[in-house]
């Protein structure tokens, strides 16, 4: 008799338990998968840690502070210096009195909301490194054009005061560009640090942009200057002769050696 209450008690409590099981296995047959802790995203990691690349591999820590070390104080952060603030114009070490002559700093990166890009969208960010614009004055739209005015492009642009290379960083693939704007908007810390505006010209740099800029996106592949790679991936060859200064054991060079 105790045996049996025993063995009914055990019964009892086991079916809620063994229901679970069965419940458990039936979903995962179901899935086709194995019941196991889903791993962390790690999207937005690999996206963090390719604008930090862009970032460290570009020398941003060279003007705005940090050099190439992240862990270094004022990473990032702006004009900290006197040694951070550039001469842009006629005016130079020599002349340092020359005009015109315009004073510009490097400025806030960090996402601090008051001195830095914190108030900024990262969709502002990557115009601004894609087109030159200063973020302030740059929608948070796509734009689709370079003629101020159109695709909207403002029609009075404020360009980025010069040492700021962006002509070059326009050319970077889109999602380097993303994953900088990322970076610089959710993993760098914020940093109170108030930067004045630079000096510029009253265009803020559009006459000397729209002469030192080339067209974005450059011309087709290949152009006057470029040449088009041998069938076997290798640049197209020429046998040179006696009369151009090469080796007489009929060596094959590329065109690039000629000229020395």
């Amino acid at each position: 008799m105790t045996r049996s209450r025993i063995s009914s008690r055990w019964i009892l409590a086991s079916v809620p338990l063994f229901a679970a099981a069965v419940l458990i296995g039936a979903r995962t047959a179901k899935s086709g998968r194995v019941a196991v802790p889903t791993p962390p995203d790690t999207s937005a990691m690999a996206l963090i840690a390719r604008g930090r690349q862009g970032v460290l591999s570009h020398g941003c820590g060279g003007c705005h502070g940090g050099l190439d070390d992240p862990s270094s104080a004022g990473w990032l952060a702006g004009k900290m210096t006197d040694d951070q603030v550039f001469a842009v114009g006629a005016c130079n070490v020599v002349h340092p009195d020359a005009k015109p002559c315009f004073k510009t700093y490097p400025r806030n990166l960090t996402p601090d909301n008051e001195t830095g890009l914190g108030r900024f969208t990262e969709r502002q960010i990557f115009n601004a490194l894609r087109y030159g614009l200063r973020p302030e004055a740059t929608p948070d739209v796509d734009i689709t054009s370079m003629t101020p005015g159109q695709g909207n492009f403002p029609a009075h642009p404020r360009y980025l005061a010069p040492p700021m290379p962006w002509p070059d960083w326009r050319h970077m693939d889109d999602a380097d560009l993303w994953a900088i704007a990322a970076y610089l908007k959710r993993a760098v810390k914020p940093v109170h640090n108030r930067v004045m505006e630079s000096e510029g010209p009253p265009d803020f740099w559009a006459s000397a942009y729209a002469k030192l800029a080339g067209p974005y996106p450059p011309k087709p592949f290949p152009t006057e200057n470029e040449r088009v790679p041998d069938q076997n991936g290798a640049a197209p060859n020429h046998r040179r002769g006696i009369g151009d200064g090469a080796s007489t054991n009929n060596e094959v060079w590329p065109h690039c050696l000629v000229a020395t």
